[in-house]
C-alpha cells in the first residue's frame, strides 16, 4: 500500500486527490486522507534530504509542502462547511437517521452539552479522532449553530490537523531517512493520535459545581 501510495506522490495529481479525499471523508471517514497527507509531505522531504543527487533517488516531481498545507487545510474546512450546511438543510429526516444510532445520538448530546459551555475546543479535538470530523460538523449544523460560532474552530482543527499530519511525513523522513520505516513511524503517530483524541471525547463532560 505505501509503495503505491508513493507512486502517486511523483503525479502532478496529488494535490487535488490529498483535497477530494480531505473533503470527503467528514461523509466517508473510512478514506486515508491522512496517509495520503503523511505519504506527500514525505516525498517532499525526501527530495530534500536527497539533495544534488535528488534525481537518482526520488521522482521528478514531489508535492511542495506549503502548497500540499493549504491544500489540506483548505480541503478540511471545505469538508468541514459541507457536511454542517448539509445538517442545517437536513430537519427532520436528519434527526431520523441520528436516532437510529445510539453511538451518535451520545456523540451529538455530548457535542450539544461541550458547545453550549464554550467547549469549541471540542471541533480541534475530534478533527484527529476517527469520525469525530463528522459527527462534529453535522452536530453544529444540526444544533443550528451560527456560522461565526462554527467556522473559526473548523480553521483551527483543519489547520491543527493538516500541519500534525505535514509535520509527520516531513520531519519523520528526515529524521529517520527516505525508506519506509519513516512513513510507517509517522502513520502509528497518526494513528496514536486519533485514538487519544477518541478517549478524551469518550471522557464523562464534567458537571455542574453545587451550590454551597
Amino acid at each position: 500500500m505505501l509503495e503505491t501510495l508513493g507512486s502517486l506522490t511523483s503525479s502532478p495529481w496529488i494535490y487535488a486527490l490529498v483535497a477530494l479525499s480531505v473533503v470527503l471523508d467528514v461523509f466517508l471517514p473510512v478514506l486515508p486522507s491522512g496517509v495520503l497527507v503523511i505519504t506527500a509531505a514525505a516525498a517532499a522531504a525526501a527530495a530534500g534530504a536527497a539533495g544534488p543527487a535528488a534525481s537518482q533517488v526520488v521522482p521528478a516531481q514531489v508535492p511542495d509542502i506549503l502548497a500540499l498545507l493549504v491544500t489540506a487545510v483548505t480541503a478540511s474546512v471545505l469538508g468541514d462547511m459541507a457536511a454542517y450546511r448539509l445538517a442545517r438543510r437536513g430537519g427532520a429526516r436528519l434527526d431520523r437517521a441520528i436516532a437510529r444510532s445510539r453511538r451518535l445520538t451520545r456523540a451529538h448530546e455530548r457535542l450539544a452539552a461541550a458547545l453550549s459551555r464554550g467547549g469549541g475546543a471540542l471541533v480541534v479535538i475530534a478533527r484527529f479522532a476517527p469520525a469525530g470530523r463528522s459527527v462534529v460538523s453535522l452536530g453544529a449544523g444540526r444544533m443550528q449553530r451560527k456560522v461565526k460560532e462554527f467556522l473559526p474552530w473548523s480553521v483551527l482543527a483543519g489547520s491543527a490537523w493538516a500541519g500534525y499530519s505535514v509535520s509527520l511525513g516531513y520531519f519523520g523522513t528526515q529524521w529517520l531517512g527516505t525508506t519506509w520505516l519513516g512513513t510507517a513511524v509517522s502513520l502509528i503517530a497518526l494513528f496514536a493520535a486519533g485514538s487519544l483524541a477518541a478517549f478524551l471525547i469518550r471522557r464523562p463532560l464534567p458537571g455542574p459545581t453545587p451550590a454551597t
